[in-house]
């Protein structure tokens, strides 16, 4: 029963975290009005408490594995309670830095749920599980539209209060639900830390998360503050708005993963980043209100899926070390929202003008499209090697004049020879002495008319021992039809 639970229960955990990680951003038109805060300075504050909740997604992610989703669920939740009071009785700028900065433990919870949840599930289903878990997200858009509404009616201050009383509820909700036997993994930080750091992949799909997570986040962040100045709405109208950007994104996360989970994960990413390239052109020459909705949503669009997506492939190529992984390609998405409203702020204040910022967005999502086309093509190629590598038979490759030029394991186990050994040679080194002449010349003959050639053949291996081989001789061409390479493979039938 309790593990039937963890699903809702750690969606409803994350769905708080990022409610109360987005509570001065939600109400920063009210704050602003008891708080000065210089124009120059919103966008710190608005960024401040994604730093912490970016940076600790890696020991969270970490201690998940090691303690379980219920400890540290319930020790954050106890943990936020203090910088949400403290920021409910701010009265300066410095105490809004302060008091944000501690905030990011909201934000850091993230990387517990996409920890603990796959051990519930069967492989095939994690994209979909770590995007409903995604769903959490939501919280962002509940604080962004419910906050300025409440706000009017009992101010921001008293606002903020109240979500101390959620953080006690959801503290006594995973004490008494939390699954106190969720199975544990103790290997020490830096280990695992030593066994990813060098793999490219994880970079990679740190980046990828950077761009998808960051642009929903900053958008989050920014936009309720950007419509009111730039287009003139009311304060509970940019909410609305910046709500429904938040809720297409936040609901077509799961799709994200449950299409991870269907095809190509890869195939799907390509058209994520082509989305967000056109999108952010589109959001590069200032348009009205209605193409700035329209390039608004398309990011949207391809930020929550894109979401779901990198979170089917994580476990995938990283199920051992999920927990560490996790955070880290997490923690850049959240990274990835601090920078981005930084970039925009000061490109503005020299320009006049968001242009430049939006067009950069569009770059780096086209560098990262060719990224992913890249390592799809990559995916292909060390597949083919695995198989190469792996396989009974021995296979020998050979450029078109007969210099051997790859030879995978099974050739070593089968010849004797180590592959340094024969790079650059002639095949002859394997003769036995038994063939004629006329044997190789008829064989060379089919080879060149047929492009293959099949039968029994007696070879030498290094020890001097004769075994009979059954090979098969392909001759690989290229588009022209020219012969590049011939391709050797064998195995013993003496």
């Amino acid at each position: 029963m309790i593990k039937k639970v963890q699903l809702p229960l750690q969606t409803m955990n994350l769905i708080l975290g990022f409610m109360v990680w987005v509570i001065i951003s939600s109400l920063l038109p009210f704050i602003r009005e008891d708080i000065s805060i210089p124009a120059d300075r919103l966008a710190i504050v608005t960024a401040i408490p994604i730093v912490l909740g970016s940076i600790l997604r890696i020991p969270f992610g970490y201690y998940a594995n090691v303690f379980g989703a219920r400890v540290i669920f319930v020790t954050s939740f106890i943990l936020l309670l203090f910088p949400v009071f403290y920021i409910s009785e701010a009265s300066s700028f410095k105490d809004l830095v302060v008091g944000g900065l501690f905030l990011g433990v909201g934000g850091a919870v993230f990387s517990v749920g996409v920890t603990s949840l796959p051990k519930y599930y069967p492989k095939e289903r994690h994209g979909f599980v770590n995007g409903i878990y995604g769903i959490g997200n939501l919280g962002t858009a509940i604080s962004t539209f419910s906050a300025p509404i409440i706000a009017t009616q009992v101010g921001w201050s008293t606002t903020v209060k109240l979500y101390l009383i959620l953080l006690v509820v959801f503290a006594l909700l995973n004490i008494f639900f939390g699954d106190r036997h969720e199975p544990k993994v103790k290997t020490p930080i830096i280990e695992q830390m030593r066994g990813v750091y060098k793999n490219q992949k994880l970079w990679l799909f740190s980046l990828f998360y950077f761009i998808t997570f960051g642009s929903f986040v900053a958008f989050t962040v920014y936009l309720p503050n950007f419509l009111v100045t730039y287009f003139d709405l009311s304060k509970v109208d940019a909410g609305m708005r910046t709500a429904g950007f938040i809720a297409v994104a936040t609901f077509l996360r799961p799709i994200g993963g449950w299409l991870g989970d269907k095809f190509k994960p890869l195939i799907l990413l390509m058209g994520v980043f082509f989305g967000l390239t056109l999108a952010g052109i589109l959001l590069a020459f200032s348009p009205s209100i209605g193409l700035y909705t329209v390039g608004s949503l398309t990011i949207a669009f391809c930020a929550g899926l894109g979401n779901g997506v990198i979170f089917k492939l994580v476990p995938q190529y990283f199920n051992k070390q999920a927990g560490t992984v996790n955070g880290i390609v997490s923690m850049m998405g959240g990274l990835g929202g601090f920078f981005p409203p930084l970039m925009l702020s000061i490109i503005h204040s020299m320009t006049g003008q968001y242009s430049i910022g939006f067009m950069a967005l569009s770059q780096v999502a086209l560098a990262s499209l060719i990224l992913v086309v890249w390592l799809y093509y990559q995916d292909r190629l060390s597949l083919s090697s695995e198989v190469v590598k792996s396989t009974g038979q021995g296979i020998m490759v050979t450029d078109m004049n007969g210099s051997i030029i790859s030879v995978n394991p099974a050739f070593t186990k089968l010849t004797g020879y180590l592959e340094e050994e024969v790079i650059h040679k002639n095949p002859s080194i394997l003769k036995s002495g038994k063939q004629s002449h006329t044997f190789y010349g008829e064989m060379w003959k089919q080879l060149t008319q047929d492009g293959q050639w099949q039968g029994k053949i007696w070879n030498r291996r290094k020890s001097g021992e004769e075994y009979l081989e059954l090979l098969i001789i392909n001759a690989v061409k290229d588009d022209s039809g020219e012969i590049v390479r011939y391709v050797g493979t064998f195995s013993d039938i003496t």
